[in-house]
């Protein structure tokens, strides 16, 4: 078929641009995260985990799934067909609830100031990660089974593909899981970072956010890192809706009646999605002062002039009940 051609030659083209941005980019955030340890804040080792999801993402997802729509056969054998859909699945989760946490970090530290320093330090950070990460790998051993390559006829050619198994025998589950995939990985977790930033901005606007008097230092690197979040969790929402709602279409037969119109459009909407896993990168150079100096600084080697980053300081007065006194202290948090 003539859409067949196109896609085997569009495809490849789009997903090997994604592929190379993706590993460049987060190779790069993961780099200068691990080896500055002045970046090793709470917000960036969140950024750390979605950076480590996008980079499993273009690894083990977006090639493999080029391959898969534009060959007629799946050429990688069983075992890899139930590792990539596995980790396609683990991938987009643990983007979107490395979203929630992202969220929520920046609600405590705006609206919580003082009563979430205990709270929002590096060791908890990377427990919540830790767990976060447990929950999505374990809840989703069961794919690992039920994943297996389908041989059908097509036009008179045999024809392999990765597909669910237990989905072809059963679509009632079928439809379960995707409309589980929509709303736990899609609408309840951007529900959750609406939520976060609706009390954000009520605080804001309409009371005094707590934390004695901040300065203005402190209070514009919070808008910075706030908006930075912001921005990427949209941009996650923008590229991820499309396939989600492709995907709940497909498992209840609410295709359009043009077929190439829908292929082309299922083609869009992955691209779309696996788009995503390269931007952030980007967003961060563009959006972050201390990402854009510490890119620098890798890329030139080490070599960049050296200046003093303006990493988040927020200045706490708080009363020392021993002592009595109004004291003042600088706290390093972002």
């Amino acid at each position: 078929m003539e859409v067949e051609r196109l896609v085997r030659i569009i495809v490849p083209t789009i997903f090997g641009v994604i592929v190379l941005l993706g590993l460049l980019g987060n190779l790069l955030v993961i780099s200068v995260v691990l080896s500055d340890k002045h970046m090793r804040n709470t917000t960036n080792i969140l950024i750390l985990s979605l950076a480590v999801a996008d980079l499993l993402f273009i690894i083990f997802c977006v090639p493999f799934t080029a391959t898969a729509l534009a060959m007629p056969v799946w050429p990688f054998g069983k075992v890899w067909c139930k590792v990539v859909q596995y980790m396609i699945y683990v991938c987009a989760y643990a983007s979107v609830y490395t979203l929630v946490l992202m969220s929520l970090d920046r609600y405590l530290a705006v609206v919580h100031a003082i009563r979430s320093m205990s709270m929002r330090t590096e060791y908890n950070t990377w427990l919540a990660v830790a767990i976060t990460w447990v929950i999505i790998l374990l809840g989703h051993v069961p794919l690992l089974f039920e994943y297996d390559i389908l041989h059908y006829e097509y036009y008179d050619e045999n024809r392999t593909t990765c597909t669910n198994m237990a989905h072809m025998f059963h679509p009632k589950r079928g439809r379960i899981f995707f409309s589980c995939f929509l709303t736990f990985g899609y609408v309840v977790p951007l529900g959750v970072v609406c939520c976060l930033y609706g009390l954000m901005l009520k605080r804001l606007l309409y009371g005094v956010v707590p934390g004695g008097n901040q300065s203005q230092e402190s209070i514009r690197a919070k808008k910075r890192v706030t908006r930075m979040v912001i921005i990427v969790v949209i941009i996650f929402a923008v590229c991820w809706l499309p396939i989600q709602i492709i995907l709940v279409m497909q498992r209840f037969n609410a295709y359009p009646d043009d077929k190439i119109f829908y292929i082309g459009l299922k083609v869009a909407s992955n691209c779309l999605a696996y788009m995503n896993s390269c931007v952030n990168p980007f967003l961060y150079a563009f959006l972050s002062d201390n990402f854009r100096r510490s890119f620098r600084k890798l890329l030139c080697c080490g070599t960049a002039p050296s200046r003093r980053m303006d990493y988040e300081r927020t200045n706490i007065r708080y009363n020392d009940k021993d002592s009595k006194t109004l004291t003042s202290r600088t706290v390093n948090h972002v």
